[in-house]
């Protein structure tokens, strides 16, 4: 697995779009691998059939189930080595957007992007330890950087997606993501004329998720997380020293509204829909 880590991680380092490209799809097919299970039923001529259509993924691969993953000893090799810097995939994927964004803005730059934010996304959510990352703010205005009105629609989009999961869990992250007037960049893609209906979606439904009462951080583990969550102590900063072992400040949904309302006016009207609706399982009463 580390030889495979240490090619995607060379192609990755290139300023070569298409050697980035090829990274990404490397990272790609481990990943896979490692989420879903191959069909033991079809045949050698089907695996070959399936290989020349190329939908085989699809045909023959279905999805483990998350809580499952933590017993696989692919996946468990794979959250090991991820704990260490050298190997921890979702920090090579930082600096490569950071490589990509000083690139000027092309239709396949764009692509490349949209890739690599969705491959980030992914791995914050199988190695949450990971998302420690953006307690940094030069790793939370990355992500903020690419919610400007110059970027394109998908890539706005995808930013949005990877900066909830960056935030999931993490109170330290959420302030950090207040700190650097990360509320002002959002309520702004929102209210921006060019902004599409689509990403104007997403970032309400980024609201609807900010807006969230929080715990503690490590209060509510998971199925995926059990017996593979490292304590906050050991987790990665960054540079491969303990982020703060401390507990963060939590705030509720009236302090984040007051917060909110600051930027916007209707600020009421989402709390009360995320009160009626229960997104996301909120409970606000």
């Amino acid at each position: 697995m580390e030889s495979l880590l240490s090619l995607s991680f060379d192609y990755l380092s290139s300023n070569d779009g298409v050697k980035i490209r090829k990274g990404l799809r490397q990272l790609e097919g481990l990943l896979a691998q490692i989420c879903f299970s191959r069909s033991t039923t079809s045949s050698a001529a089907q695996d070959r059939q399936f290989s020349v259509i190329g939908n085989g993924a699809s045909s023959k691969q279905s999805a483990k189930e998350l809580s499952s993953l933590k017993d696989d000893p692919a996946f468990r090799e794979f959250f090991k080595l991820q704990e260490g810097f050298e190997w921890n995939v979702a920090t090579r994927l930082i600096l490569t957007l950071e490589r990509l964004l000083s690139h000027p803005s092309t239709g396949h730059y764009d692509l490349l992007l949209v890739s690599t934010l969705d491959t980030l996304h992914g791995m914050l959510l199988l190695h949450p330890p990971s998302r420690s990352l953006f307690a940094r703010e030069i790793y939370m205005n990355l992500l903020l950087d690419l919610l400007e009105p110059t970027n394109c629609p998908a890539i706005q989009s995808s930013a949005l997606l990877t900066l909830v999961t960056a935030l999931l869990g993490e109170p330290r992250n959420v302030r950090c993501f207040e700190v650097v007037d990360g509320i002002l960049a959002v309520t702004s893609l929102l209210k921006g004329r060019e902004t599409g209906r689509e990403v104007k979606m997403r970032t309400v439904e980024f609201l609807y998720f900010y807006l969230m009462p929080e715990t503690p951080q490590g209060a509510n583990g998971n199925g995926l997380n059990s017996g593979l969550q490292r304590s906050p102590s050991k987790r990665l900063n960054g540079g491969g020293t303990p982020a703060h072992p401390r507990e963060v400040e939590t705030k509720t949904t009236e302090e984040k509204q007051g917060l909110l309302g600051r930027h916007l006016s209707n600020v009421e009207d989402l709390v009360e829909d995320l009160r009626e609706s229960n997104v996301f399982g909120a409970n606000l009463v």
